[in-house]
This record gives structure tokens, sequence and C-alpha cells, in this order.
């Protein structure tokens, strides 16, 4: 099999995922995801597209991450992760839809308007 390429991205973040067969080895930026994500919660937030379709320890995965924060990334690596799986076999598109992994989460932060002091605050207003 050849190597798989994908995209996610999310907020500011922006994955880049390379999934080859192998043992279930995940680097992101040349760490261990373990190393790169060291919450729990953020693991299993990457892993999740995996476990849903029982293929963890089938997959080498090489992620080239930048931007954004932490959880930004992660969500990003996921949807990535989410393509690729598509890619590899259409069918896997319904279980993974049914979770919401294959939907691009578009929100991101508003920009900053001039004359206030952020996107939608406003100075405090004086009547005197």
């Amino acid at each position: 099999m050849e190597i798989i390429n994908a995209i996610g991205r999310r907020k500011a973040a922006v994955a880049r995922v390379y999934l080859n067969e192998g043992t279930g080895k995940i680097t992101i930026n040349k760490r261990a995801l373990d190393k790169y994500f060291p919450s729990s919660i953020l693991q299993y937030v990457v892993k999740q597209p995996l476990q849903k379709l029982n293929v963890t320890e089938q997959y080498d995965i090489r992620v080239n991450l930048n931007g954004g924060g932490f959880k930004g990334q992660s969500e990003a690596v996921r949807l990535a992760i989410t393509r690729a799986l598509i890619k590899i076999n259409p069918e896997n598109k319904p279980p993974l839809r049914a979770e919401g992994f294959v939907t691009r989460d578009a929100r991101s932060v508003e920009r900053k308007k001039p004359g206030r002091p952020k996107a939608r605050k406003r100075f405090q207003f004086s009547k005197r």
C-alpha cells in the first residue's frame, strides 16, 4: 500500500497526515503522540476515528502540524486522519460521519473591528 496523505484544519491549526500500513505508531512533528500531547484527552481525540473503525494497530501515522493551540491542533489531526481513512476505503465514511468526524468545524476567531477593544466588545458608555 502506498502512503495516503490528507489535510485537516481547525481554527488556526493545519495538520498534514501521511498514513501507511504499520503497527499503530503515531508521530507528530517527529515526536511521539504522548510526548506531543501529554493530555490523555487530546490523545483520545486524535485516536477517535481509528478506534471507531477498530484499526488502531493497522496504520503508522506521520503528522506535520503547525499553527493554533493544542485543542485546535488535536481536532485538526482527527479530521485529517478521518479524511485519510475515507481515501483508503470509502465505506468507512458513514460510521465516521455518524460520529461527526467528517464535518470540518469552520468556526474561527472573529477579527477585531476598528474603534473597538475586541471583535464585539464596546467601550464603556458614559452619559455625561
